[in-house]
């Protein structure tokens, strides 16, 4: 099959790289065109950056096309032009319209970062974690004209664990998503694939992180928190105020406490920085101030008062 593979940050590159480098698959297919987002300005000095994917495929001599959009009648004829028999799309991060959808001759097909119908949308790893799942994983599906809604031709799961955070599940599931994505081609090309339709009534929808989620409400139990702050890492990474200043909080854990104490006060600052909630306390292990490094809590016991203070 010629494929044409779209994607465009670090979490699509294990999929494409099983499709330049595995046995079964490099002998029958051929990977004629990738498409990915435009370059970026990144950095400090806001220089121009290549996608992920363009520095993979550029490496390995494959086509590179970076559309502003695939709408156009110009745009639409290129992708035809190249003759692909199957589009494989993995956080391409751009719409693909119907007359695209109609081109190749097995459609298009999308590695999503879930387990579908649950947490179809942008930000599906971490409203997973956040909402305390125990489960996620990566659903294969052909893609439709409605978002993630297409039928569904594989899943990999993997479990939540109380230490990951929402970095930690971007990196296991895009290898899982590469795994699954190479049975998928290979059932595909034998004609051993099935569809599953997707249950409208079990649907959630993850709506994209905004930076207005990161700030903490020590109302909510510790345990809640906790998971807030992982899914946030790492971005837009959870905070609170410290005597005026931003505070962020990279890594913290949940204790159970009977004592009732106001919410957002910091109770233990010898060695630990234990905090109150609405529920039990939450230990920070790692903060960061205003144009500071990332401090272990101890470090930043050192340096700044915080038995007694009031956080918020």
């Amino acid at each position: 099959m010629r494929i044409i593979f779209a994607g465009t940050p670090d979490f699509a590159v294990p999929s494409l790289r099983v499709l330049l480098t595995s046995v079964r698959l490099a002998a029958k297919h051929q990977v004629c065109a990738v498409y990915t987002q435009p370059d970026r300005p990144a950095g400090r000095g806001r220089k121009m950056q290549p996608s992920p994917v363009k520095v993979l495929a550029l490496s390995a001599g494959i086509p590179v096309f970076q559309p502003d959009s695939l709408k156009t009648p110009a745009e639409i004829a290129l992708f035809s032009d190249l003759r692909p028999d199957l589009m494989v799309v993995v956080a391409y991060g751009m719409i693909l319209p119907q007359a695209i959808l109609e081109i190749p001759k097995y459609g298009c097909i999308n590695v999503h970062g879930s387990l579908l119908p649950r947490w179809r949308g942008a930000a599906p790893i971490q409203r997973a974690l956040m909402a305390g799942d125990e489960i996620t994983g990566v659903t294969i599906m052909r893609i439709i004209h409605k978002l993630d809604a297409g039928d569904m031709l594989h899943k990999e799961v993997c479990a939540i664990t109380g230490k990951d955070t929402s970095g930690d599940l971007y990196e296991k599931l895009s290898e899982l998503g590469a795994t699954g994505l190479e049975k998928v081609i290979f059932q595909i090309d034998s004609g051993t694939i099935s569809a599953e339709k997707q249950d409208e009534s079990l649907v959630t929808y993850a709506e994209k992180l905004n930076k207005s989620e990161a700030v903490l409400d020590w109302r909510l139990p510790a345990k809640e928190l906790d998971r807030k702050v992982r899914g946030l890492n790492p971005w837009p990474v959870a905070q609170t105020v410290y005597q005026g200043q931003i505070l962020r909080i990279w890594q913290a854990e949940p204790l159970a406490s009977a004592d009732k104490v106001e919410p957002g006060v910091i109770v233990c600052a010898n060695k630990t920085l234990d905090v109150t909630t609405g529920d039990g306390l939450l230990r920070l292990h790692e903060v960061q101030l205003p144009g500071g490094k990332r401090l272990p809590v101890q470090a930043f016991l050192n340096a700044y008062p915080a038995l007694g203070v009031k956080l918020g």
